[in-house]
């Protein structure tokens, strides 16, 4: 049974009743759409351009000339942007949340500069290529306990944990350039290439660690999406409820950085993605929180543009994905802070 209110509907089956914003489910089926098309451009443009139908009989594998192209070198490739951009998204949209800081982010809160140290010590000191991404998962994981541990002194304050963060950050990126500046030439530029952050020479292994990290955390993501609106309370007014707040922020932190620690170890640090796309769906939204299912939506059409215009804007150049984010993210924090200093003059 569905009775309707102001913009919204509440779903009752059973015991258990949802609240749905009508705007956020017409909101995701568009993005939908946008992504379904970003999809098909980035399989049908390449070296050689596919036509859309072209592409949709190769996708079945029925023996098509264009099979090997599509299904093996430009499908992987895609389905891994998709994955890593939708993790990235609600990486962000969690961080966000409860931090009440649309400046938040994994890159930003140290994160994404623990996984980048790691994986640079990795990479600068002869270690296996496959230690990569296990050093890098495993770096951005020890950075955020690092954060949270300065940030929970007092409860998980929201400006406390962003200010601890930042911090954090700073003094991983510097240790990173000391690292780099001692390191032999060559693998100081592979290093920096990771940095960046790419898509380039990966696939089904990485797009598989991400799918899976996500499906482990559906469940908590789920809950999430309808516990995230207790997270705008004061602390008293939460207990009051008989919500415990430090428990539950330290919940959402924990499963966005996981989520975006994966993406991360997988491609590299493909920064601004998990800055912007909660904050674009927030306002497509019109909500007063980064909605989860939209902000994933958001990341992975980001991801797949990016990586789709990083081939073939100075093709057969190809630029990571992390320099077009990066532009892309510049411009958007400038934005923020011009509109801030609007609101307070």
């Amino acid at each position: 049974m569905t009775s309707a209110t102001i913009g919204r509907s509440v779903v009752r089956a059973g015991a258990v009743t949802v609240l749905v914003r009508r705007r956020s489910v017409m909101v995701a089926g568009a993005l939908l759409v946008v992504l379904a098309a970003a999809v098909l451009a980035s399989l049908c443009v390449g070296s050689r351009y596919i036509a859309p139908l072209d592409v949709l009989r190769a996708l079945p594998g029925d023996g098509t000339p264009y099979d090997v192209v599509v299904r093996q070198l430009r499908l992987p490739r895609t389905v891994l942007a998709v994955v890593v951009g939708a993790a990235f998204g609600v990486g962000g949209a969690l961080i966000q949340s409860v931090s009440r800081n649309p400046l938040a982010s994994p890159d930003i809160i140290g994160i994404t500069q623990g996984a980048g140290l790691a994986a640079t010590v990795a990479l600068t000191t002869g270690a296996a290529a496959a230690l990569v991404a296990p050093a890098a998962l495993a770096g951005g994981l020890l950075a955020a306990a690092v954060v949270l541990a300065l940030g929970s002194r007092h409860g998980l304050a929201a400006r406390r944990f962003v200010l601890a963060g930042v911090a954090v950050a700073v003094a991983l990126r510097s240790l990173t350039e000391v690292v780099m500046l001692s390191a032999d030439p060559i693998d100081g530029l592979r290093a920096q290439i990771w940095l960046i952050g790419t898509l380039a020479g990966r696939g089904w292994t990485e797009a598989a660690y991400v799918a899976v990290t996500l499906a482990v955390l559906l469940p908590v993501l789920l809950w999430a999406g309808w516990a995230l609106d207790s997270s705008a309370l004061d602390d008293d007014t939460a207990r009051g409820l008989g919500v415990r707040p430090v428990a539950r922020r330290t919940g959402f932190v924990v499963t966005g950085v996981l989520a975006a620690a994966m993406a991360t170890a997988q491609v590299g640090a493909v920064d601004f993605v998990a800055l912007v796309a909660p904050q674009v769906a927030r306002r497509l939204v019109r909500a007063e929180r980064p909605p989860l299912l939209c902000a994933a939506l958001v990341g992975a059409v980001l991801v797949v543009l990016a990586d789709l215009l990083g081939r073939r804007l100075f093709a057969p150049t190809q630029l990571p994905a992390g320099v077009l984010t990066a532009a892309l993210g510049g411009p958007y924090l400038l934005f923020l802070l011009v509109r801030g200093r609007r609101r307070v003059l």
